[in-house]
């Protein structure tokens, strides 16, 4: 079963990282009771769903095993479930994703757009819902001089494609979902455009997700290359971005800070109603 988006305002996917090593909260949920915890909280300030993730994909990270993966993850998804909340996987590969749906997830979040032809089938199989992300390289080495023609053009065109390879795999066209990959092999002025043009992947037909939260270019526009602003000086810039997102047309946005998010998406959504 897939997750059904609401009505007249984006989802709020609240990020919850079971690693020693992302960017922004690394570390801090290892626990079993820690990350329920802090799911609890992202629930009770108004998360639609909890992505939980095994694996850091910040600039320069390195692969985990499979079972060190699902070893961090699993037991999260399975406690979240149990508890009633609506839990994506954000994984890359299959054999999490399959444990986990089976376990009771309902969304896969695909960094790599299902790169491994597996993960197409592990969806398709269980009807969930998936979101294709854009990324240009790896995280090891993805900013490491990224360069594009036409960034929003080149970045739709990499996601209907996925998209349809997806569908020939046997996932439904409502069951998809694309994220244009802030962060992920962007420069500063790529990530702008394209939060900036999100218009233009919208006019694809698939819901959209934006993930901004916390992230380097926020630091950098607030800051300086040389000197960004930190992680705990980013959620001005990031409720600001995520309600550019929206108002282009965002159906889901992901964030670390679920009360702020939410409120922000409150108002955002009632500015477009008062037509």
């Amino acid at each position: 079963m897939g997750f059904a988006l609401p009505e007249g305002r984006p989802a709020v996917m609240g990020v919850l990282n079971v690693t020693p090593d992302s960017f922004s909260d690394g570390g801090l949920f290892l626990d079993l009771g820690a990350a329920m915890a802090h799911a609890e909280k992202m629930t009770s300030d108004g998360a639609d769903l909890i992505d939980v993730g095994g694996e850091s994909t910040r600039p320069g990270s390195v692969p985990v095993t499979v079972e060190e993966e699902l070893k961090r993850v699993l037991r999260v998804v399975k406690a979240l479930v149990i508890e009633g909340c609506a839990v994506s996987i954000d994984t890359s590969k299959p054999e999490v994703a399959s444990r986990c749906l089976e376990a009771g997830a309902r969304v896969v979040n695909d960094v790599t757009s299902l790169k491994d032809p597996a993960m197409a089938a592990v969806c398709a199989e269980a009807g969930c819902t998936v979101c294709l992300m854009h990324m240009r390289g790896e995280p090891r080495t993805m900013q490491k001089d990224p360069v594009y023609g036409d960034v929003v053009g080149e970045v739709r065109d990499a996601l209907t494609e996925s998209a349809g390879a997806a569908m020939e795999a046997g996932v439904k066209r409502e069951d998809i979902w694309i994220d244009p990959g802030i962060g992920f092999g962007k420069t500063v002025q790529h990530n702008l455009r394209l939060i900036n043009n999100l218009d233009v992947l919208v006019a694809t037909g698939h819901p959209v997700m934006v993930g901004v939260s916390r992230k380097s270019f926020i630091g950098k526009v607030l800051g300086t290359d040389e000197s960004p602003a930190p992680i705990e000086q980013r959620l001005d810039g990031t409720l600001a971005a995520q309600v550019i997102a929206q108002l282009k047309g965002a159906k889901v946005v992901r964030t670390h800070d679920v009360a702020s998010a939410v409120r922000a998406a409150k108002l955002a959504a009632a500015v477009t109603r008062s037509d």
